[in-house]
């Protein structure tokens, strides 16, 4: 099978002549060459590459057949597509080069209105930020394709863990007109709303650990949307994007080979050794909200100057690889770092968030943990415990601004790490999680700058950084 996908994987990246353009060197603004090349958007557009579509590669008859047929081919014509391309990539070219023409630009800070304030200590590059949130704004359009039925298609969770999944196929469907369009010949980017939360939850036999019903749902899915739309063979799926925040999200993508390999996945399990790929996929920030709304004790956290008699506290399931390692060497051994595998029952679990400095987010079965949404919440500095964790929003936000990460190799020194902080970085880090506070909230409806639009800033970004 992993053969199968790494030969796929060559024969979609030769068919599609796909350009990356590291999107970290981007917000740096550490490449010179790269910022050069966008300072002219008309020099830039002529070095555009043409895509040649390809049709089916593939010969395995157990392997979904993305082709266009003959009946909907010829309800296009290459002129009006080439047209509607062209103007595209050429918003495209001309985003890219206003982004490069700030990321030199080194203020500290830039003022967008009274509520909003872009910082260079909590931002890789707070102009280029700034400019390409703009440019997102001014141009992104998505198509939600219509196909599939209720619930596992055009539905997800909206509380509890699997909250982000939902919340953002909602917001796609029904709130954020902004960018949807109905017209997908004028699309950058095409959306397939499944839910993999909903696939577990009416496919999946429990106990069972089958994931095929999940495989061939998504299988089915892209065969559906590829045979009756021209869009996922022009691109061979590098600008369609689907989002879970379920730990088998990677698993299920695995269902189309391009899919896993050549689209945008948005997940909330961002293992770069799973096969998470950063240059392309989005890390989703995992959050609970238990009925749908955010603990009332997490609304507004005690001023920074506050004392909070706690070191450091973690409660949770002994599960995964990193946990036992921490409750090995720190449960109940130390009074200054409360760590348990299950709070006691007349203990609220954010009322020591609230009296914690620092909170410890290690992962369990997966990479991802709620604790951090809900630390940043508590301005309760969160502490990655995490290998191969591709942190949200880490192409724009510096988590070092505002969280401390330590290797799972040395939490045996965690007191003296955590005792180690000056007060002055303490307080540093405080006003670094109320400075990006706002990224990790879910607002309905929707407003700039949060959760939902910086997932979907994310996707944008991968869509920039692509040219056909």
């Amino acid at each position: 099978m992993m053969a199968r996908r790494i030969t796929v994987s060559i024969v979609v990246v030769s068919a599609v002549i796909v350009a990356v353009i590291y999107i970290s060197g981007l917000f740096s603004g550490e490449d010179d060459g790269l910022r050069r090349s966008f300072s002219d958007p008309e020099a830039e557009l002529k070095k555009l590459p043409v895509v040649q579509l390809v049709g089916a590669t593939r010969k395995r008859g157990d392997e979904p057949r993305a082709v266009i047929s003959a009946e909907i081919a010829s309800r296009f014509k290459p002129i009006s597509r080439k047209r509607a391309s062209d103007k595209l990539e050429e918003g495209l070219a001309r985003a890219r080069a206003a982004v490069r023409r700030v990321a030199s630009l080194r203020n500290k800070s830039v003022i967008i209105d009274s509520n909003h304030s872009i910082s260079s200590s909590i931002y890789r590059n707070p102009n280029a930020f700034l400019q390409s949130y703009k440019e997102m704004e001014r141009r992104l359009k998505v198509y939600v394709y219509e196909e599939g039925e209720l619930p596992i298609v055009h539905d997800g969770p909206c509380k509890d863990i699997y909250t982000s999944e939902g919340r953002f196929i909602h917001e796609m469907e029904h709130g954020s007109h902004r960018f949807k369009t109905s017209r997908p010949e004028q699309a950058h980017l095409y959306f397939m709303p499944f839910s993999v939360t909903w696939m577990v939850k009416y496919l999946y036999s429990p106990n069972t650990y089958n994931l095929t019903p999940l495989l061939e749902f998504v299988s089915d899915y892209v065969k559906l949307i590829s045979t009756k739309h021209p869009f996922w063979n022009r691109t061979q799926g590098a600008d369609h994007f689907m989002l879970s925040c379920h730990d088998w999200g990677p698993r299920a993508s695995e269902g189309n080979a391009r899919l896993y390999s050549t689209s945008i996945r948005v997940l909330c399990n961002a293992n770069s050794s799973e096969g998470f790929n950063p240059q392309k996929d989005v890390s989703l920030p995992e959050i609970r909200l238990y009925g749908g709304y955010v603990d009332p004790k997490l609304i507004s956290p005690p001023p920074p100057t506050a004392q909070r008699p706690h070191l450091a506290f973690f409660a949770g399931g002994l599960h995964g690889p990193v946990r036992p390692v921490l409750l090995h060497h720190w449960k109940g051994r130390d009074p200054d770092l409360h760590i348990y595998e299950y709070l006691p029952k007349n203990l609220n679990y954010y009322d020591y968030m609230l009296k914690s400095k620092f909170c410890l987010c290690p992962s369990g079965y997966e990479v991802a943990s709620p604790r951090i949404v809900e630390a940043i919440y508590a301005e309760c500095i969160p502490v990655i415990l995490s290998d191969h964790y591709i942190l949200p929003f880490s192409d724009v936000l510096r988590w070092e601004a505002f969280s401390l990460q330590v290797n799972v190799s040395e939490i045996a020194r965690l007191k003296e790490i955590l005792i180690g902080v000056s007060e002055d970085k303490v307080l540093r880090l405080k006003e670094g999680l109320r400075g990006i506070r706002k990224h990790f909230v879910l607002n309905q409806p929707a407003e700039r700058f949060d959760m939902f639009h910086m997932i979907l800033h994310s996707v944008w970004l991968r869509r920039l950084n692509l040219r056909f």
